[in-house]
C-alpha cells in the first residue's frame, strides 16, 4: 500500500516522516506543515552529528543548490556527491525523497541511496551502503551500531567504539561471501513491497533475511537499525496507530558473543535479558547499580569500594570473612576471566573460596561441569542465557562486600567504659573521684538529652535526603578519625554509615556557619537534595543538630581532580571540589554551598580567593550574584587547561604573564596565541581550534555578567555548532580589586 510522506525541518535535524495525514510539501501552491516528530515515525534524517541551531532554513537556491544554513547563513549541511544543479525537489509516494535536474532529465540525489537508520519498502542496499543506529530520542547522533553491505557480499552488523567509531567485531552476518564462487555471493540487499527482505547474490538467487507478514489486508512496513542493536522488521495496518515487530535481527541480541572488551550491547558490569515485551534490557548484578538510570546500556558500578589489591593486605585481603557471595543462575560473562580451574573435586563451594582468596576475582561463573572462570573488574559483555536443561546449568558468583565490614571498626566505647570502671574499682582514691563524677555525667548527659530535642529526626517528604543525628556521624566516621581533605567551611572525614553499611560516605563537619540561618540551611539543602546530575556529587543527607552542621555526600573511590592532574587549577569550581569515581567520571561537590553558609559572601570569597581574574568581579562590587559567575569560574579554567599553569604565577618569567587572563587576552590580540602553549607541540597543530577555544574563554571572562554567554551556548560554541563570534576586550573597566 503506498504510503505519504512529508518532509520537516525538525531542529536539531533534517527528518522526513511516515504515513502523514497531508502531502505538502509535493504541492506548489502549499507551504510544508510544522508538526511535532513525537507524532509520526521518522524514516529518515540528515547532519545528526551537526545539529541545527534555532533560526536554520532549508532552501533550494537560485544556483540550484539544495542547503541547510544557520541564522548567519553558515552552511550546516547538503545532499553529498551532489554537483549537478538542482531544479527540482520531490517526494515520491515510496517516501524516497529525490533532488532531480529536469532540464537534463536527471536525479541528482536521493534519500534512498542515503539510509539513515532505516529503509522502506522498494529500497536496496548496495554494497558499501551502511545504516547507522540512532544515539537516543533526543539525538539523531550515530549511535553504538551500524548495519553494512560489505564489498563480500555479507550483509553485517557490527557495534562501533563509541569514542574513535572503529567498528568491532561482527554479531550478525547473511553469510553470502563466497570466496571460493563469487556468483554466490550478495550483490545487494531488496526490500520488496511485500514486505520481504533478502540478499540478492550476483548469480541470480536470493537469501532471505526478514519475510513479511502472512496476513491477508493492506500494510505499511520498515525495517530499523534500533538504538539497542537490533534490526527489525516492523509492520503496520492501516488501521492501527500502533507497529508490530515481524522479525528481530538476530533473534536474541543477548546471546551474541562479541570478542572485544565492551562491545556488547550492555556496558561493563552489567548483562543483557529479554524482558517481558521481547526487547533487550540491561541489568546490574546485586551489589552493583546503573551509572546513568536514563541510559542503562552505559553499564553499572560497585555499591562498594573495591580492593586496590596493590598490597599484601589491602581492603578485602585483610578480612576475609567481610566478603560474601550473590549467585544469578544462567548469567555469564564470556570475556574478562583469567583462569580456569576445573576438576570433578571443583564444586561450587570451592569456586567460591577461590575467588574469595583471589583478590583480582570479581566475579566466578560456575557451571555444572565443575568448571570455574574466575573474572576480574569490570566484567564484559554480560548476558542471561536461560537454560531448558535443569540439570546443565551456569551460575554467576559475585563477589561483595558484607555490609557490617565495610572498614575498619571502631573501637567498641562500652569495652572502652568496662575497662575503665575496673581500673577506678581498684582504687579506693579513683572511687572516690567516680562518685563525684556521677553528679557532673548526669548534668552533661541532660544538657545533651535537651540538645537532641532540638534535633530534627525526619527525612523531607519530597527529596531522598535524610536527616542524621551527629552520634550516628560521629560513630560512622569512628571519631572523625580519617581526613579526607579541607576546604573553606570545614573537614570532611571519611565513614560508613550503620544504617546503610556497605556504602562508603564523605562527611563533611562545617566550621563557619551562620547560626541564626537554619531555615535558610534547611532550605538550600532541601533544593541541592533535588538536584541529580551524572557529574554532581550526591548530596545523601546531613545533621543539623544544636551546634552542629554536618553534610553527608556519596564517597568517591579516586580522590578529587587536583590529587590527579595538577596543573589544573579550576577557579570556584575548585579541583578539590571535582571529584573521580572508580570510573574516572568527574563529578562536582559542594555545589552551591559557598553562597548559602556565609552571610557576608563577598567578603569571605575575596579573603579566600582575592586574585584579579580568579573569581568573578561581580562578588567585589555588591552585584546581584548569579549563575554568571559560574561562567567567569569555566572561562578561567579553560584558559588554565589550554596553558597548563595556575591562574596566579608567583614567578612569571616576565610581569605580563602574571595574571593568566590578562596575559591570555593580550595573546589573542597579538595574534600570538603560541605563547600561551609554548610548550606543547601538539597543540601547535590545531591552532585554529585553539583559537575557537580561547575566543570562548575571553567571553566568558567578560567584566560585565551580560555579556556572558550562557553554559548551554558555550557548549555550541566549543562543539563548532555556532559561530564564535569576536569577543571585545573583557575588562573595559577599571579593575583595580
Amino acid at each position: 500500500m503506498a504510503a505519504r510522506f512529508l518532509l520537516l525541518l525538525v531542529l536539531p535535524s533534517l527528518v522526513f516522516s511516515q504515513y502523514c495525514t497531508d502531502l505538502d510539501i509535493t504541492a506548489s501552491n502549499n507551504s510544508p506543515r510544522c508538526v511535532s516528530p513525537s507524532e509520526k515515525t521518522l524514516v529518515w534524517y540528515a547532519n545528526g552529528d551537526n545539529p541545527a541551531p534555532k533560526g536554520s532554513k532549508l532552501e533550494l537556491t537560485s544556483d540550484g543548490q539544495f542547503i541547510l544554513s544557520d541564522p548567519q547563513g553558515k552552511e550546516i549541511w547538503r545532499p553529498q556527491n551532489s554537483v549537478t544543479a538542482v531544479t527540482h525537489a520531490a517526494m515520491l509516494d515510496t517516501g524516497n525523497f529525490v533532488l532531480e535536474n529536469r532540464n537534463q532529465n536527471l536525479t541528482v540525489w536521493q534519500s534512498f541511496q542515503n539510509p539513515a537508520n532505516t529503509i522502506l519498502p522498494t529500497q536496496t542496499l548496495e554494497i558499501g551502503g551502511t545504516m547507522y543506529s540512532q544515539q537516543s530520542n533526543s539525538s539523531y547522533s550515530k549511535g553504538r551500531f551500524q548495519l553494512q553491505m560489505e564489498a563480500g557480499g555479507n550483509l553485517v552488523l557490527n557495534t562501533l567504539d563509541p569514542e574513535s567509531g572503529k567498528a568491532y567485531d561482527v554479531y550478525y552476518s547473511s553469510n553470502t561471501n563466497d570466496a571460493a564462487n563469487s556468483g554466490n555471493s550478495g550483490q545487494r540487499v531488496i526490500f520488496d513491497e511485500s514486505g520481504s527482505i533478502y540478499v540478492l547474490l550476483r548469480n541470480g538467487g536470493t537469501v532471505n533475511i526478514a519475510s513479511g507478514s502472512s496476513l491477508t489486508g493492506d500494510y505499511y512496513y520498515r525495517a530499523t537499525l534500533d538504538q539497542d542493536g537490533v534490526f527489525r522488521l516492523y509492520n503496520r495496518d492501516n488501521s492501527s496507530t500502533s507497529w508490530s515487530v515481524v522479525k528481530n535481527i538476530p533473534d536474541n541480541i543477548c546471546t551474541v558473543t562479541p570478542s572485544n572488551l565492551g562491545s556488547g550491547i550492555c556496558g561493563f558490569n552489567s548483562y543483557c535479558s529479554i524482558d517481558g515485551r521481547g526487547l533487550p534490557d540491561c541489568l546490574c548484578p546485586d551489589g552493583y547499580s546503573h551509572l546513568d538510570p536514563l541510559d542503562r546500556k552505559q553499564g553499572c558500578k560497585p555499591n562498594f569500594e573495591l580492593p586496590s589489591c596493590q598490597t599484601a593486605v589491602d581492603g578485602w585481603e585483610a578480612n576475609k570473612d567481610a566478603v560474601e557471595f550473590r549467585e544469578l543462575k544462567d548469567v555469564n560473562w564470556p570475556l574478562s576471566d583469567y583462569q580456569l580451574q576445573e576438576g570433578p573435586e571443583f564444586n561450587k563451594e570451592k569456586c567460591k573460596q577461590s575467588c574469595k582468596d583471589d583478590c583480582l576475582c570479581v566475579v566466578a561463573i560456575y557451571n555444572t561441569d565443575n568448571q570455574c572462570w574466575k573474572k576480574k573488574f569490570p566484567v564484559s559483555n554480560g548476558r542471561h542465557e536461560p537454560t531448558q536443561n535443569v540439570l546443565q546449568y551456569t551460575t554467576a558468583l559475585i563477589k561483595v562486600r558484607i555490609k557490617n565490614d565495610t572498614i575498619e571498626r571502631c573501637p567498641d566505647k562500652s569495652t572502652l567504659i568496662l575497662v575503665g570502671s575496673v581500673l577506678l574499682g581498684s582504687s579506693v582514691l579513683f572511687n572516690l573521684f567516680l562518685l563525684l563524677a556521677i553528679p557532673a555525667a548526669a548534668l552533661f548527659f541532660y544538657n545533651k538529652k535537651l540538645m537532641n530535642l532540638r534535633s530534627v529526626s525526619s527525612i523531607f517528604a519530597t527529596t531522598s535526603v535524610r536527616t542524621y543525628s551527629y552520634k550516628e556521624l560521629d560513630e560512622a566516621t569512628c571519631g572523625f578519625k580519617e581526613k579526607l581533605g579541607r576546604g573553606a567551611f570545614g573537614t570532611v572525614y571519611k565513614g560508613v554509615l550503620a544504617s546503610d553499611a556497605g556504602r562508603f560516605v564523605a562527611v563533611k563537619k562545617l566550621d563557619k556557619v551562620v547560626q541564626e540561618g537554619e531555615k535558610e540551611f534547611k532550605t538550600e539543602v532541601t533544593v541541592i537534595g533535588r538536584t541529580h546530575h551524572r557529574n554532581l556529587v550526591s548530596l545523601l543527607g546531613y545533621c543539623d543538630q544544636g551546634v552542629h552542621r554536618l553534610l553527608v555526600y556519596e564517597y568517591m573511590n579516586n580522590g578529587s581532580l587536583a590529587d590527579l592532574f595538577t596543573p589544573i587549577i579550576h577557579c570556584d569550581i575548585k579541583p578539590e571540589n571535582i571529584l573521580l569515581d572508580e570510573y574516572l567520571t568527574p563529578r562536582i561537590s559542594d555545589f552551591g554551598l559557598a553562597k548559602l553558609l556565609m552571610r557576608d559572601q563577598t567578603r569571605a570569597l575575596t579573603t579566600i580567593r582575592g586574585t584579579k581574574g580568579y573569581v568573578a568581579p561581580e562578588w567585589f562590587r555588591s552585584k546581584p550574584i548569579t549563575v554568571k559567575v559560574d561562567v567567569y569560574s569555566y572561562g578561567v579554567m579553560l584558559l588554565e587547561i589550554i596553558s597548563c599553569r595556575k591562574s596566579v604565577h608567583s614567578q612569571p618569567e616576565n610581569d605580563e604573564e602574571a595574571i593568566l587572563t590578562d596575559w591570555a587576552y593580550d595573546c589573542y590580540r597579538g595574534h600570538r596565541l603560541d605563547k600561551l602553549v609554548k610548550n606543547d607541540d601538539e597543540v601547535r597543530k590545531y591552532m585554529g581550534m585553539l583559537e575557537r577555544v580561547v575566543m570562548v574563554a575571553i567571553w566568558c571572562i567578560q567584566e560585565d555578567p551580560s555579556l556572558r554567554p550562557s553554559m548551554g551556548m558555550v557548549i555550541l560554541m566549543l562543539e563548532g555548532v555556532v559561530e564564535v563570534p569576536v569577543p571585545p576586550c573583557p575588562f573595559p573597566f577599571s579593575s583595580t580589586f
